[in-house]
This record gives C-alpha cells, sequence and structure tokens, in this order.
C-alpha cells in the first residue's frame, strides 16, 4: 500500500512538472495515473470536505450556548424562530448531498448571510459576512477579532515549530566514537558524514539499513581537527584505500539550543515593544482625537455636564441673592440676546466669583449647570498643569475650541487661580509653563481669536494672587463677590437644609433661632450644623431632631468634639473653671462685650473650657468697644492672677488675640495718637515679612503702644474682677459643680445685665425693612431662563396670543 502511494506520488510530481514546462497537463494521462484515488473503498478529498462541513454545521456538545442562533443586532424576539416554522423546516442534517453532476438554478442566499459552520470553525471554510445578521461572535469585532486572529496564529507557528523539532529528534540517536568506529564504520555502512556547526556530527547509514528505527546517529567531537585525524587514522587502521574514505561535510545550520540560546533576548524584546505600545495606547487615549503618545494629554480635560445629571437648583442655594441675580443674568444674555443688543449693550465675557471659602462660589456653578438651558462646560484650574511642558497651552485651546461649538455656552474654571497668579513673581526659570498657560487663556478671552458667544466664569477665594490683565474689563469684565451670609441671608439657608431633616420643630421658627445663633457661618458650616445635628440624634436613636441636637451640633462645629473622658486633677479644674468665670463675668459688666450663651469647662477641642458668645451683625468697631473686647478677652488671665496669686499657659489663645487686636488698632485702623492716622498692611498668617513699610522708629513706636495699650486693658479688667470678685467665685463654683451653665443660670447668679442686649431674630432684623431676605426678580429676568420672540415675550405667551387670535374669527358670527 505504501508502495503503490509513494510511486502514484512520483508520477503525479514528474506529470505535473511536464505539463508546467510544455504548458498543458495531459488530462487523461493524469487521470490514469491516479488510479488510487478512484479505488472503491476510498474516499476522494471531496467527499472528506462535504462531511467536515456537515460536521461543522451544528457546534460541539456544550459550545451550544456561545453560538446561538439570530443575528446579533436583531432583537430577541426576531433571533427566535417560530415553533411552526422550526416544525416545517427539514432538518440540514437529513438534507441529501448535492451531486456532483447537479444542474440547475441553486436557491439563493442572502449576501449578509453566513454558513453556520463558520460560527465556531474559526472561518475555515470562508469568513463570514460582516453585513449580515449572523448568530453569535466568531472571535469578537475588529480590532479584538484581528488580535485573537494573531494569537491563534502565533499559537499554532509555535506548536508547530515545537513539533518539528522533536520529529526529527525522535528520528536522532546518539553514539559514541568507539560505538562509531566498530559497528558502523568498520561494516562500511556509513554513506558520509556531516559535521554541524563545528560541534557535533551527523552519521548517514546506506539505504536500507536502520539502528532501533533510526536512520540517522550522531556524536559530539571536541574539535575538528582531532575529528578529522582520528576518523583518518581508524580507516588506516582498516586497510581502506583514501580514495575511498567516508565523505565529510561541513554545514552550519539552526539548532534548537541555539534557539533557546536566543530565546531570553527575543522575550525581552517582545516586552519592550508591548511595553511601547501600551503606553502609546494610554498616552495617546486611543480612540479620541490626536492620537500618537502624547496626543490624549494635550487634550482639554473638559467635561460637558449633563443638566440631568446636577441635582442643584437655584431655588437650592439662598443667601446669596445678588450673586444670583448676575448668575441669572449672564444665563439671560444668551437666551435672549435682542432683549440687549437693541439698547446697544455687549454681551460680558466673563464673571470672576470670589469670596471667602464655603460661601456657595461652587455651587451657584452647580445650579447654572443644573438650571440654564445652554450648554455647560466645567473645568478646574489645576487640570491645564502637567509634567509635559505645553500641556497647559494646548488645554486651553482645546477647551475654547470646544466651547466655540457649543454656542452659546457657559464654560466655568474653579479655583482659576492655579493658572492665574501673577506673572513674573518668584518663576526663576523666566517663562514658566505656568506663564504660558495663563497668556494663552489670556488670548483666547480677548484677543485676536476672541471668543464670541461664550460666557467664562470663573471662582477662587485668592483674588489677590490674580494677574490684572486677567481681572481687566474685556476678559471678566465682573467681579461677584460672594460674602458670608447675614442673619437673614443664615434663614434661608437653613431653610433650604432643613427640608430634608426630620424634626417635630415648626422649621421657620427654627431656622431663625438657628440663624441668631451662628453669626459668622458660611453656607458650607450651616450645612455641616443640619447634618451633625442629624448624626447626634440618629446617634441617640431619637425619632426625630431637638432643639438640643442643634445646639450640641454647633457646639461641635465652633469648639469641636467633646472629650468627656480627658481626665483633669482637681486644681487643673478648678483652674479652668475660674478662668471661663473671670470672661464671664467680665463681659457680662462691659457694655460692649458680647452677650454670653454658655460657658463650659469640659474640655472640647484643643482647649479645656470654652464660653460661647452672642455677637451682634456689627460691620463698624469704636476704640471703645475693641478696648471691651480686650479686656474680656484678658478676663481668664486677670481671674488666674486675683484667686491663685499665679499664672498657667492656659490664657495663650487670649493673649495672642488680645495682640493681635492692639497691633490692628495701632497699625491698621489708626486708632493711636502717637502713630497717627496711618496704615499699613499687615502679614498674613504663614507669610514671610522680609522688610517692614516703616521705620526702625516708627517699629519702636508702634511696639511701645501696643505694650501701653495692653496694660490699659490688663489694669482695667482687673479692678472690674476685684469689685466683682464674689461674683466670680459664685460662678467657679457653680460651673464645678454643673460644668456647664447657661444664660438663664447666669441670670440667677449675677442679675439681669446691666446693659440692653439682642438675642432673638426679631430684635436682630428690626429696622431692616423686612423679616426675610429679598428674593424678588427685576422685570427683565422675570423670564430668563426662557427664550423671548422679537416682542419682548416669552414663545409660551406668543404662542397663547395665536391660539387665541386663532378662535376669534370663530366666535365672530357673519351679519
Amino acid at each position: 500500500m505504501a508502495h503503490r502511494l509513494l510511486s502514484t506520488a512520483r508520477k503525479l510530481e514528474r506529470l505535473l512538472w511536464n505539463g508546467v514546462k510544455r504548458g498543458n497537463i495531459d488530462r487523461n494521462l493524469l487521470k490514469r495515473n491516479l488510479t488510487l484515488l478512484q479505488a472503491p473503498g476510498v474516499v476522494n478529498l471531496e467527499t472528506v470536505l462535504q462531511q467536515w462541513r456537515v460536521f461543522c454545521q451544528r457546534p460541539p456538545k456544550g459550545f451550544e450556548k456561545f453560538f446561538k442562533p439570530g443575528g446579533g443586532t436583531q432583537g430577541t424576539k426576531s433571533a427566535k424562530p417560530s415553533v411552526k416554522e422550526t416544525k416545517d423546516a427539514p432538518k440540514e442534517s437529513q438534507l441529501p448531498p448535492p451531486s456532483k453532476g447537479a444542474a440547475g438554478p441553486q436557491p439563493s442566499k442572502p449576501s449578509g448571510a453566513s454558513k453556520p459552520y463558520d460560527k465556531w470553525s474559526f472561518g475555515m471554510f470562508g469568513s463570514q459576512s460582516r453585513s449580515g445578521g449572523s448568530g453569535g461572535k466568531a472571535f469578537g469585532d475588529g480590532g479584538e477579532r484581528e488580535r485573537e486572529m494573531w494569537i491563534i496564529i502565533g499559537l499554532v507557528g509555535t506548536v508547530t515549530l515545537l513539533g518539528t523539532l522533536a520529529y526529527y529528534e525522535m528520528g536522532y540517536k546518539e553514539i559514541a566514537w568507539k560505538e562509531f568506529v566498530n559497528n558502523y564504520l568498520a561494516k562500511g555502512i556509513v554513506e558520509k558524514l556531516e559535521v554541524v556547526n563545528k560541534k557535533w556530527v551527523r552519521v548517514r547509514l546506506m539505504s536500507g539499513n536502520t539502528v532501533d528505527g533510526s536512520s540517522v546517529l550522531w556524536f559530539n567531537i571536541g574539535s575538528v581537527d582531532s575529528f578529522e585525524r582520528n576518523l583518518e587514522n581508524a580507516q588506516i587502521d582498516m586497510n581502506v584505500e583514501p580514495p575511498n574514505f567516508v565523505p565529510v561535510i561541513y554545514k552550519t545550520e539552526l539548532e534548537a539550543a541555539s534557539i533557546t540560546g536566543i530565546l531570553p533576548t527575543l522575550l525581552i524584546i517582545g516586552f519592550l515593544i508591548y511595553m511601547m505600545r501600551r503606553s502609546a495606547e494610554v498616552m495617546g487615549a486611543r480612540g479620541r482625537k490626536g492620537g500618537g503618545l502624547f496626543g490624549g494629554v494635550m487634550e482639554s480635560t473638559a467635561k460637558l455636564i449633563n443638566s440631568n445629571d446636577i441635582g442643584v437648583r437655584f431655588k437650592d442655594v439662598a443667601g446669596c441673592e445678588e450673586a444670583k441675580l448676575e448668575i441669572m443674568e449672564f444665563v439671560n444674555f444668551l437666551k435672549n440676546p435682542q432683549q440687549y443688543i437693541d439698547l446697544g449693550a455687549k454681551i460680558p465675557k466673563g464673571a470672576m466669583l470670589t469670596g471667602p471659602p464655603g460661601t456657595g462660589k461652587t455651587l451657584l456653578a452647580k445650579a447654572t449647570a443644573g438650571e440654564a438651558n445652554v450648554p455647560f462646560i466645567t473645568v478646574s484650574g489645576s487640570e491645564f498643569l502637567e509634567m509635559f511642558v505645553g500641556v497647559g497651552p494646548s488645554r486651553v485651546r482645546d477647551m475654547f475650541s470646544m466651547a466655540r461649538k457649543h454656542a452659546p455656552c457657559i464654560l466655568f474654571i474653579d479655583e482659576i487661580d492655579a493658572v492665574g497668579r501673577k506673572r513674573g513673581g518668584r518663576s526663576f526659570g523666566g517663562h514658566s509653563e505656568q506663564e504660558n498657560t495663563l497668556n494663552q487663556l489670556l488670548v483666547e478671552m480677548d484677543g485676536f481669536n476672541s471668543t464670541t458667544n461664550v460666557v467664562v466664569l470663573a471662582a477662587t477665594n485668592r483674588v489677590d494672587i490674580l494677574d490684572k490683565a486677567l481681572l481687566r474689563p474685556g476678559r471678566f469684565d465682573r467681579q461677584i463677590f460672594v460674602p458670608a451670609p447675614d442673619i437673614k441671608g443664615r434663614a434661608s439657608i437653613f431653610k433650604v437644609h432643613l427640608q430634608q431633616l426630620k424634626t417635630d420643630l415648626d422649621k421657620m421658627d427654627l431656622a431663625r433661632k438657628m440663624a441668631a445663633l451662628t453669626p459668622g457661618f458660611t453656607g458650607a458650616d450651616i450645612a455641616n450644623v443640619c447634618n451633625e445635628a442629624a448624626l447626634i440624634a440618629a446617634r441617640d436613636l431619637s425619632n426625630s431632631i431637638s432643639m438640643k441636637n442643634f445646639e450640641q451640633a454647633i457646639e461641635r462645629v465652633v469648639a469641636g468634639m467633646e472629650k468627656k473622658t480627658n481626665v483633669l486633677q482637681p486644681e487643673e479644674k478648678k483652674t479652668v473653671a475660674y478662668h471661663e468665670a473671670g470672661h464671664a463675668v467680665a463681659g457680662w459688666f462691659l457694655e460692649y462685650a458680647d452677650p454670653l450663651l454658655k460657658v463650659s469647662i469640659i474640655p472640647r477641642g484643643k482647649g479645656l473650657g470654652y464660653a460661647q458668645y452672642l455677637p451682634k451683625e456689627q460691620y463698624l468697631y469704636s476704640k471703645e468697644q475693641l478696648f471691651d473686647r480686650m479686656c474680656m478677652t484678658l478676663g481668664g488671665r486677670v481671674s488666674e492672677e486675683l484667686f491663685f496669686g499665679r499664672i498657667t499657659t492656659g490664657a495663650q489663645d487670649d493673649l495672642k488675640k488680645v495682640t493681635q487686636s492692639a497691633y490692628a488698632q495701632v497699625v491698621h485702623y489708626g486708632m493711636n495718637d502717637k502713630v497717627g492716622n496711618v496704615s499699613f498692611d499687615m502679614p498674613q498668617p504663614g507669610e514671610v515679612v522680609l522688610e517692614k513699610p516703616y521705620s526702625e522708629k516708627t517699629a519702636q513706636i508702634i511696639d511701645s503702644e501696643v505694650r501701653e495699650l495692653i496694660q490699659r486693658a490688663h489694669v482695667h479688667t482687673t479692678n472690674l474682677l476685684t469689685e466683682h470678685k464674689e461674683d466670680v467665685r459664685k460662678v467657679a463654683e457653680r460651673l464645678l459643680k454643673k460644668e456647664i451653665l447657661s444664660r438663664d443660670d447666669m441670670i440667677e447668679l449675677l442679675g439681669q445685665r446691666p446693659f440692653p442686649e439682642k438675642s432673638t431674630y426679631e430684635q436682630f432684623v428690626e429696622g431692616t425693612g423686612s423679616f426675610e431676605e429679598d428674593t424678588s426678580l427685576p422685570e427683565g429676568l422675570k423670564e430668563w431662563n426662557h427664550p423671548r420672540d422679537q416682542h419682548g415675550g416669552s414663545k409660551e405667551d406668543s404662542n397663547a396670543n395665536n391660539e387665541d387670535h386663532s378662535r376669534k374669527p370663530d366666535s365672530v358670527s357673519p351679519s
């Protein structure tokens, strides 16, 4: 059988070669020589392929769930055939195979349909069409499919290479030199010798000679010279004539050992190529604009906000009505520009939101994004600064290009001080990256390539460090200052935050009471107080939040957490009690001191005692008012001197406040006769002062005047507490007994305060015109978020008027 196959193959090869040379192939001779393939019982190639197609029509058992029928893009209902269609359709396995000579038209298939065996046979009989509705994916789509195809090709190639090497090595047999000489060379069955890579010798035996099924033998050699000498000597000893010596051939071949030697190098090169491609994908933001190694880094990180994703509206922003009006007007600029163009006005380029932290600058921007019917793009100022040179200006350009595409729109830059600092300050490297970014921002806002119908909003709490060119009209036309809310604004903010809280108290009265108890609080502080009150109530397993929980929340925010586990020695506790009693009594009998609300000797935060006052909303202070505040602050130190005859470190914070107040009066406010009506800038906390703005002589005068002012306050406080020494003792003893004293306890011990004071919301807002914050809108902003027609009314009104006019002719009867 094997001899017949080999002879047929040789005849076929000679026939095809001669046919190629002549230019034609003798088909009759080809058919006569291939009688083996036409013998009965032997399956031809066409039959084998047909059987393989039929076998591939159904996936193997266990893989059915990966190859569901129906189009991947169609719905589930369309992918499942009905029961009736399934019964009527003949089974594919029962269809007769097509005959060789079958003629006539075949049933046409849709061009997009794919063969069922293509789904899991990896496209062996042709790839499935991309446009068709084939069921299931063979190996994914697009790049994923191509990647998996290359992985399969690599695996198949590796397995093939390893199999080939193993096959060749299985046919080799290693022998020793003596065995070669005695068993093979002496018998004369060696056809030739092949020296491979000057390392080993392959022995080719005469045809018909095999050793254990291997026709190729091999043995190692030390060197070529010694091998040739030993081989020549062995043949001479066997009386072999030189012309009959065994031929020796030298070859250089690629060995498996050499492949394994360079395998680590190949692995390292492959790993480096993979990492380079991976880093290019990451840095180049695969699929995004730009591409390349740094394509994604150079793009802007600005985000287009969907208003449905923002849960903040203008009704949720309170306490800054003036700033809200300004923001609403900017949106009205974009929605109804004709209202301003008719009067010759130009749309402002931008507005800068400034103010202390926590006053609601970012919250205003969120409300604008949630309620404005124009595109809203937001970005942070720190996102322009990266480690790569040129990234900041490129991102600025990309951001404004994005804004122009969505014009009219609003662009919000949060914390703009990160990129808008003054140029030429402490930049020792000349043109820094931050300066280049700022220059690009200035050009984009107001330059030759100025932007139209793009309003830029920015927020910062460090407006003092911004570049002047950034703040000039034409770039940021308006600076909207968002201050800490007054008592009316705090009440409005409390109303917003109390809506979500569960309490049995009247929320209107509660908001007013809390506004009176929280002077100087910002919107963020008020939100924190409401949240802390809810947490404290939940900690006590209460069903609702009580007034006590709100008071505890205020103390938690102002003074810190209670430290009930902080153990104080009796002597230290007594010192703290008299210290706090000195503060309370001094403030009680000083006219311009703030009214006392609560005093406690329970440690909170960093302090060992705590006194809570109720300052009134006041913006101007006289010398007498500041002097009384200094005396009240020194009350604790003076009380220690009077009752213990010694002083402690507990007054350090009080002395710091007194010193700052005294220097401010002398240096900043011009309240000293010797220094005069001058004002010098005082250094900010953490700021390095290289030189003072006044002379050394003036500095000595300032220091002496500050000491004299503090000494006068100390003497005045000492006289006051000496007069009311017994009152201080009573308050201190009650504190040691109860640890917390309220305003009612102070009235019980000291009587009514001898000066009139305000403590309720109604008293604080008396004479201000109204009890609530004015939230009315001007006429031009009544419908600020709705586009108007050319006649000044909104589209809804014009549509209603058109409907009324269209109905009028129907109601008129002909005369």
